[in-house]
């Protein structure tokens, strides 16, 4: 590993479509954090993600985060910044995630509501590892290991001590992430993707049951959501982007984990959709996390195709309302002209898994 002042997250210009005045924010901001400096103002814009905006705000000397939802067309419970920033309000206190300092709904101000919380100061992991930083095996193993521990400590945190038991409903959960994905699909679908018949059918008929040890899950625990420790880069300082946090299923939200680890020895065809850098020597693979996860937490993990599966098509389907979004011209970001090959290979993937599944 190395120092890593070099390979901290760093924001861009901010996209056109994105752009507003922060000026036209600061009397609000200054309104609701003490001791906020009347300027200078700039705002960067953080280009990983591809669902809600992520800006750098920065007033004075102070910097901060400012999220907001995306333009175009979106999922009828999707992007809803008060509900994020009353999660961050509850699990700050229990859990490394950011700060939340001020939620803004008065759309007239940027177009959207907002809210704005702390920054972390860390390295954040993409594709491909930064330059100037790198991880030898045995060092790989162990970050992964902290990935994998760190969601377990999400999943056993005791929610109602933390004050969200009324973040989402566990009975019924398995069930509705199911219908409600399908759904979800079939009104995005374009002529040029794959209809994932197969797949739809397949997740119905081996739905499992509910889990009786319900928990906190974070919906999109990923590589480049968690702030490693600038002088530790396996360590993990922060989780972020809890915009689809609720309660339910643990192994559901480790499925839709494992949807993204594309690992050294996969088949080329997967390889150019790998989005975080799980093929470097050390790092675990998809069976050996399944394996550690269930010992870790004591849980019986017999059907983790489903899950596996699941998460596959959730990650297609989230792609999809992206690249039906730009098909219809409400997003202009170059990269989601690739999310309908992202999907067509997704659909390749789950149907291979169910192909050799014994469910």
């Amino acid at each position: 590993m190395t120092e890593a002042a070099a390979v901290l997250d760093q924001p861009g210009a901010v996209r056109e479509e994105n752009n507003f005045d922060p000026a036209r924010i600061l009397p609000f901001l200054q309104s609701k954090i003490a001791g906020l400096a009347d300027g200078p103002l700039e705002l960067k814009q953080f280009q990983g993600g591809a669902s809600n905006v992520t800006y750098l705000l920065k007033v004075g000397e102070r910097e901060m985060i400012l999220r907001r939802p995306p333009a175009g067309t979106k999922a009828k419970t999707a992007h809803d910044m008060g509900r994020e920033f009353r999660i961050l309000q509850r699990l700050n206190p229990h859990f490394p995630c950011p700060k939340p300092l001020a939620y803004c709904e008065d759309q007239s101000l940027i177009g959207s509501d907002f809210y704005v919380m702390e920054k972390f100061q860390g390295v954040i992991l993409r594709r491909d590892l930064p330059k100037g930083l790198s991880y030898t095996p045995e060092q790989a193993r162990q970050l992964c290991l902290n990935l994998i521990d760190t969601l377990i400590r999400l999943h056993t945190l005791d929610y109602e001590k933390a004050g969200l038991a009324d973040l989402g409903k566990p009975a019924g959960y398995v069930e509705r992430q199911v219908s409600g994905w399908c759904e979800r699909f079939e009104k995005v679908i374009t002529d040029d993707v794959p209809k994932y018949a197969t797949v739809m059918a397949w997740i119905k008929a081996k739905r499992p049951p509910d889990s009786p040890r319900p928990g906190i899950i974070h919906n999109d625990y990923r590589f480049d959501n968690v702030v490693l420790s600038p002088r530790d880069n396996a360590t993990i300082i922060g989780v972020l982007d809890w915009e689809m946090a609720t309660l339910g299923d643990p192994l559901m939200d480790l499925g839709n984990s494992l949807a993204y680890w594309v690992q050294r020895d996969d088949p080329q065809f997967m390889q150019p959709v790998r989005m975080q850098p799980c093929n470097i020597p050390g790092m675990l693979s998809r069976d050996e996390i399944v394996r550690y996860y269930a010992e870790r937490t004591g849980r019986e993990i017999g059907n983790y195709d489903f899950y596996h599966v699941f998460g596959l098509f959730r990650l297609a389907v989230i792609a999809q309302q992206i690249y039906y979004r730009f098909k219809l011209g409400q997003t202009t970001n170059p990269k989601f002209q690739a999310f309908g090959v992202f999907v067509t290979v997704l659909s390749r993937v789950a149907e291979a898994v169910i192909e050799k599944s014994a469910l």
